[in-house]
């Protein structure tokens, strides 16, 4: 859309691409180029759904009626959206339903918090013709690996109860600074999110946080480092990430829960990203009831730094 008047309330009636989905994550579409922050601002005081308030977790349905107020939006052009780099990323797995790619490590999934465009929005200007393509859910910018992308409103709904319902097996693998012991250990953790003073999104292991849960099973030991796989039973904010690093096990390479002098070490020994990947997502398909098991291998810089550390060239100084 090219912008909303800053004078006047809009309506929006919502229709089938904007049912089921969470009002915050419409508006942050519909409002592109405003603040997060002064998204959940106006839900907070000034939106409504059919006449009604409603909060941030509200999902939309067919045919609601929501009301809008006055607020400035950038023009695509001010916002840079046209600057959006068509992209298609290497794919896993295609059908009517489901498209399924390997992300790099360094790329968001989508725009936002400083970055200006991620997977979602270079794979829609890859496919102009794509009527309906949404990111089934989220990796961070710094982990790579198996990405799930709904190509209907039927395939996205079904995902999300699929993950919600706990009916998914999500895999990553994550190399750590330490000698994990233990062959499989069960780790939870509960997990509280918060904003730094410099307004970063972080999370902590705190008593009166969400319920977290991850399987862990040691792949190898090396003298100072552990490849682990690690299992999701819930899906929080960084949870492998926190979990590993409250348990002493920092992952090599992550620059917000890592060790940090050991991180500039690894660097010079040419591990230059964080080491968790994605590895694979076991589910059955939202549409044809399928059992699908998709796997991405190992990105070469990572497989790399697994063969030095084989030969025994890589030891932390």
């Amino acid at each position: 859309m090219n912008g909303l008047s800053k004078d006047s309330v809009s309506f929006v009636e919502i229709d089938e691409s904007g049912a089921a989905q969470r009002i915050d994550n419409f508006l942050f579409k519909y409002l592109k180029g405003v603040p997060k922050s002064h998204v959940y601002r106006i839900l907070r005081g000034e939106v409504r759904v059919n006449k009604k308030r409603i909060d941030q977790t509200y999902r939309l349905k067919l045919g609601d009626l929501l009301r809008i107020p006055p607020i400035r939006v950038a023009e695509r052009h001010e916002i840079g959206e046209t600057h959006i780099p068509a992209v298609e990323f290497p794919i896993i797995y295609e059908d009517d339903a489901l498209v399924v790619v390997n992300k790099p490590s360094g790329v968001a999934v989508h725009g936002g918090s400083g970055v200006s465009f991620g997977v979602i929005e270079q794979m829609r200007r890859a496919r102009p013709q794509a009527k309906f393509l949404e990111l089934v859910h989220r990796l961070d910018r710094e982990t790579s690996g198996v990405l799930l992308l709904a190509k209907k409103r039927s395939a996205l709904t079904a995902m999300h109860e699929i993950m919600r319902e706990g009916n998914s097996d999500k895999r990553y693998f994550a190399l750590v600074l330490g000698q994990w012991k233990n062959a499989k250990q069960h780790v939870k953790l509960p997990l509280h999110k918060f904003d730094t003073p410099q307004g970063e999104k972080r999370v902590m292991v705190r008593e009166d946080g969400q319920a977290s849960h991850t399987i862990f099973a040691l792949q190898k030991n090396w003298a100072e480092f552990s490849l682990l796989e690690a299992q999701l039973k819930t899906g929080r904010t960084h949870q492998i990430r926190v979990h590993l690093s409250h348990l002493g096990f920092p992952i090599a390479g992550d620059d917000k829960y890592g060790d940090f002098a050991h991180n500039k070490v690894l660097m010079k020994q040419g591990l230059k990203r964080m080491f968790l990947h994605a590895h694979s997502i076991a589910f059955a398909h939202p549409l044809t009831g399928e059992a699908m098991r998709l796997v991405a291998p190992l990105p070469e810089e990572l497989e790399s730094f697994i063969a030095k550390l084989d030969a025994g060239g890589s030891a932390a100084q």
